[in-house]
């Protein structure tokens, strides 16, 4: 078997064996991004010189028993919104075009203590936002299953970078879901978890309440293992929780006999193609058919689920993004004169159109005229999706749906229909709004050949359960397969 096609806890395994050295696995990846990365474009920045001498420096510690976890001596990708100090940090825009930050995100330090060798940052969208990774100002990222088709988004080039073997496994930050439909697209998997589980220090803000970094990994164990080494309690953020059931490799048993497992109808009506529709509810099926109890029931508030969450986004957006002034750092136009001008000129040529899109959309739901009609209204609306949320949960462990109403679309048609991209996230908003936790893994491929996403969701704190049903599924299924590269 090519050392590539092996998944991230596999290849840690034959590392520690003696099979393999942590200095091939980092050979065999940086050969593969020369080869294929002029096509994908997954990665933004690869520090080739950095990654060699770190691969040296965690085989020593591998032969002397330091390192003993499921990721050690593993090639890993970090989403380029996520700190690394001494390499380039972009968030894929030219306004953060020069920007090398003094200290590395917590997610990424409890990556490289768990043995894991950073490769690179990733391509995504601007600032996080977008469904496609197009509106990146370093150029798209192409679908390693067909290069015309999108990789999703915003975590597209940490997807397509796992799919293309540019990578074992990769960090991606998902607000609305931007682990979860990029997962479903490239055909692996992603995870987000409750909000709070993974710390937020160093991961630069979209919308604060709603963002939480998650692994997107070649199969269910990889992803596991990968948020059991990121999640920790972490005083820098203020939103971080204290858990202790982080040992999240003990629920892959593949065992879901007597597990409830809800299905709400509303996911299955109008806008679905009718190839996922039949993937997903066949994967439902084979869970049926290893002792799981389903059952159909209405979970309300879908359609609000949308509108609400794009007013909270963007007016946290316009917040957050507040502090890209040309004056502390970043970029700065040249041309200018006095300061109200250089602040101007600065942020119309720093963002994107994107970006511009949703500063001025939080803009206007912030103001004094339209706060209470639209942002205090979406806060409500948040508010009572995860009431419902709860009920559900009252009554089922896990509730099954589709990641995406469609497969991979072409790209170039979603930046020319921005609202019809983002109704695309219609199943996996209400799981951020309500900081919930969610998978997606592959379970089957359209009459094209694209992978189809099927979306788990659990209650908070209860990833445990996700995983379990998800790994449980992933051995009924068989090995899903790679794109032909």
């Amino acid at each position: 078997m090519d050392l590539l096609q092996l998944t991230a806890v596999e290849l840690s395994g034959k590392i520690k064996a003696g099979e393999l050295t942590v200095v091939e696995a980092a050979e065999a990846v940086l050969e593969q991004i020369k080869k294929k990365d002029g096509i994908y474009r997954c990665y933004i920045t690869v520090d080739e010189a950095t990654v060699m001498k770190k691969a040296g420096e965690i085989q020593k510690k591998i032969d002397a028993g330091e390192l003993t976890g499921p990721l050690a001596g593993t090639p890993v990708a970090v989403k380029d919104n996520m700190c690394t100090k001494g390499m380039l940090t972009t968030c894929a825009s030219k306004m953060l075009g020069n920007f090398v930050p003094v200290y590395t995100a917590e997610a990424v330090l409890r990556l490289e203590e768990a043995g894991a060798l950073v490769i690179g940052k990733t391509n995504m969208d601007e600032f996080a936002m977008g469904s496609t990774t197009e509106t990146s100002a370093y150029g798209e990222t192409k679908n390693p299953w067909d290069i015309r088709k999108v990789p999703g988004g915003s975590s597209g080039g940490s997807a397509a970078a796992v799919a293309a073997r540019e990578c074992f496994a990769a960090l991606g930050s998902d607000t609305g879901g931007s682990i979860r439909q990029p997962a479903s697209f490239c055909g692996v998997v992603g995870i987000k978890p409750t909000y709070g589980t993974v710390s937020r220090y160093g991961l630069i803000a979209y919308g604060s309440s709603l963002d939480q970094i998650g692994p997107i990994g070649k199969d269910v164990t990889d992803c596991a293992a990968l948020l059991e080494a990121v999640a920790s309690y972490d005083k820098k953020d203020s939103t971080s929780l204290k858990r202790q059931d982080t040992d999240f490799t003990s629920a892959l048993v593949d065992d879901v006999k007597g597990m409830k497992i809800g299905i709400p109808r509303e996911y299955f009506g109008d806008g679905i193609e009718a190839e996922v529709k039949e993937a997903v509810l066949n994967a439902a099926q084979v869970l049926e058919g290893k002792g799981a109890i389903l059952e159909e029931f209405d979970l309300s508030l879908v359609e609000y689920a949308i509108p609400a969450y794009y007013t909270i986004a963007a007016a946290e957006a316009s917040s957050n993004l507040e502090r890209f002034d040309g004056i502390k750092y970043g970029y700065r136009t040249e041309d200018y004169e006095g300061l109200h001008q250089m602040y101007k000129k600065s942020r119309s040529e720093g963002f994107g159109a994107e970006v511009k899109r949703r500063i001025m959309l939080g803009s206007f739901v912030l103001s004094s005229g339209y706060y209470d009609a639209y942002y205090l209204k979406a806060l409500k609306v948040k508010a009572l999706i995860k009431k419902a949320f709860d009920d559900a949960f009252a009554k089922y462990d896990v509730i099954l749906g589709p990641t995406a109403p469609t497969t991979a679309p072409v790209l170039g048609k979603s930046l020319a229909e921005p609202l019809k991209m983002y109704l695309g996230d219609i199943y996996t908003v209400s799981v951020n709004l309500a900081g919930l936790p969610g998978i997606s893994l592959p379970c089957g491929k359209d009459s094209g050949g694209m992978p189809i996403g099927l979306h788990l969701i659990g209650d908070c704190f209860k990833e445990k359960n996700i995983l379990r049903v998800a790994y449980a599924y992933e051995r009924a299924r068989g090995p899903f397969g790679e794109p032909e590269l």
